[in-house]
C-alpha cells in the first residue's frame, strides 16, 4: 500500500472504465445484418437491410473515441460520417470526418462543425438510419447560433455564465434558446430519420435534456426560465443586446419555444445512456478496494462552488483520522460530480485545482497532522478549466514544499491562481486529453 501513488491510479482507474470505445465494443455488436445494442435496461434490434443509407454523427470531447468504435464494428456500412470534438481530442478515423473546435467557448470550427453536421442530418430521410455519438462538450462544440445572434455574442454570453458563477443547467438553459440545433431542435433537423444517440453523461443526475444541451431531447426549459437566469446572477447590463432581445421575444410569444414532449420531432428516436459518473465512481472504489482500503463510494451528485465543497472533504477527513468517523483507516472516499467557480481574480486554474486549494487551506488552518492525509480532485475528461491539467493532489509533500518556499496558499486561491500554486508544489494532475468525459472525480485516502 502506498497511498502517494496509489489515489493517482486509482484516479486513472476510474477514467479507464469509462473509456468510450471500450464501453461500445462491449454494449454493441452486429450480427449479419441486425446491429444489437444492450446496454443497461435498453435492447435494441436494429436490422440494417430496412436503411438505404447510414449516417455516423459525433458530438463532444469523446466523439472521435467514440466514431471510431462504431467504425470497428460498421466498417464499410457506413455511408457518411462526420464529428466534432475539442481540440486535442480527435483521432485518426477511416470514414468520419472529425472537426476540432473551441470548448468551453465555442469558435468558428465550432459553428464550422455543427453546419457540416446540420447538413448531413438535413439529407436524412426514413430510409436512413443516424447513429448520433454524444458527450460532454457538446453544448460548445455543437454551436449554431439562433437568427439575428451572432458567434461574439454566444462566445461573451458563455463567459458571462461561466465567471457568474452560473450552474451547468442553468447555462444549458439559455444557450438551448439562442441556438438552432440544442433543446430538441437538432431532432426536428434529423426527422423522419430513424436516429439512435448513444450518451455518455457529462452532467448530475444524467438528465438527457442537459447532456449536449439536450439536442435531441424534448426539452422543458423555457424562455421565461433562462430570462430568470439572468435576473438571478444580475447581468443584464453584460448580457448581449442580440440575446437580450430574442429572449424577450420569446417570453412575449413572439419567437416558438423549444420543441416539447409529444413533438413528432422524437417519434423515431432511442436515447441510450451508455456511461456517467456514477460508473468511474464504483471503479475508484472497487480497484480502492483491492488495494486495501476501506472504500466508500460517497456520492456522484456534488454541486455547488468548489472551495465550499473542499470543506466537506476536510471535514470527513478530520473524523477519519481522530477515529470519529464509522469508515476506519486505512479509509477511500470517492465521490463525483460537477461544482463551479466564482472568478474573482485573474489568475489561472480549474474547478478540480481550486478545490483542492481550498482542501489544503481548511485543513491547514486548523489541523497540524497531515501525515496521512491525501486529496485528489480530477476531470475525467484531462481538461480542468483553461489548463493542460485534469486537476491537482494534496499531501504531505505539498505542506514541506510550502514550509521550504514560504509560498502562501491563501494569496493564490484569492486570485483563483491555483495551476499557478500546484506547478510550483509538484500537486499538477496532469493525464493528457482521454477522449471520455463522465464529470469529476473526488479521492480521499487517510492511512
Amino acid at each position: 500500500m502506498n497511498p502517494k501513488q496509489d489515489i493517482r491510479a486509482i484516479f486513472a482507474k476510474a477514467v479507464e472504465r469509462v473509456d468510450p470505445r471500450t464501453m461500445i465494443t462491449q454494449n454493441m455488436a452486429l450480427e449479419e445484418n441486425t446491429l444489437l445494442i444492450h446496454c443497461n435496461a435498453t435492447t435494441i434490434k436494429e436490422d440494417l437491410t430496412s436503411y438505404d443509407r447510414i449516417f455516423v454523427l459525433g458530438i463532444g470531447k469523446a466523439s472521435s473515441k467514440m466514431g471510431r468504435a462504431i467504425e470497428d464494428i460498421l466498417g464499410k456500412r457506413i455511408t457518411a460520417g462526420k464529428a466534432v470534438t475539442k481540440y486535442g481530442h480527435s483521432e485518426k478515423l477511416d470514414i468520419i470526418t472529425v472537426t476540432e473546435a473551441g470548448h468551453p467557448i465555442p469558435d468558428e470550427n465550432s459553428v464550422r462543425g455543427a453546419g457540416e453536421l446540420y447538413e448531413l442530418a438535413h439529407t436524412a430521410d426514413e430510409h436512413t438510419l443516424i447513429i448520433n455519438l454524444v458527450s460532454g462538450g457538446g453544448s460548445a462544440l455543437f454551436c449554431l447560433p439562433a437568427e439575428g445572434v451572432s458567434l461574439q455574442d454566444k462566445q461573451d454570453m458563455t463567459r458571462i455564465l461561466l465567471e457568474c458563477g452560473a450552474n451547468i443547467k442553468e447555462i444549458n438553459c439559455i444557450r438551448k434558446h439562442i441556438s438552432l440545433v440544442k433543446g430538441g431542435h437538432f431532432a426536428r433537423v434529423s426527422y423522419p430519420a430513424r436516429m439512435i444517440n448513444i450518451i455518455l453523461s457529462d452532467v448530475i443526475g444524467d438528465r438527457l435534456d442537459t447532456i449536449a444541451s439536450g439536442i435531441t431531447v424534448a426539452d422543458d426549459t423555457t424562455f421565461a426560465q433562462a430570462q430568470g437566469i439572468i435576473d438571478k446572477y444580475h447581468i443584464h447590463d453584460r448580457v448581449p443586446a442580440s440575446i437580450s432581445a430574442l429572449i424577450r421575444a420569446g417570453c412575449a410569444g413572439k419567437v416558438p419555444d423549444t420543441p416539447k414532449l409529444g413533438d413528432r420531432a422524437f417519434a423515431n428516436i432511442s436515447n441510450i445512456l451508455l456511461g456517467n459518473n456514477a460508473a468511474a465512481c464504483r471503479a475508484a472504489r472497487d480497484y480502492g478496494a483491492s488495494l486495501g482500503y476501506n472504500a466508500c463510494f460517497l456520492t456522484s451528485s456534488l454541486s455547488g462552488e468548489a472551495s465550499q465543497i473542499a470543506r466537506v472533504f476536510t471535514a470527513m477527513a478530520k473524523d477519519i483520522d481522530q477515529s470519529v468517523s464509522d469508515l476506519k483507516r486505512p479509509a477511500l472516499i470517492v465521490a463525483g460530480g460537477e461544482t463551479t467557480v466564482t472568478i474573482r481574480g485573474s489568475g489561472k486554474g480549474g474547478r478540480n485545482q481550486e478545490m483542492a486549494l481550498a482542501f489544503l487551506i481548511e485543513l491547514m488552518e486548523d489541523y497540524n497532522d497531515f501525515t496521512g492525509i491525501h486529496f485528489l480532485s480530477g476531470g475525467t475528461d484531462g481538461n480542468d478549466g483553461p489548463t493542460d491539467a485534469a486537476g491537482a493532489v494534496v499531501s504531505l509533500d505539498t505542506i514541506k514544499c510550502i514550509a521550504e518556499t514560504g509560498i502562501r496558499p491563501s494569496v493564490y486561491l484569492d486570485n483563483n491562481d491555483s495551476y499557478h500554486f500546484f506547478e510550483k508544489t509538484g500537486g499538477l494532475v496532469i493525464t493528457g486529453p482521454t477522449n471520455t468525459n463522465v464529470c469529476d472525480i473526488q479521492l480521499l485516502i487517510v492511512e
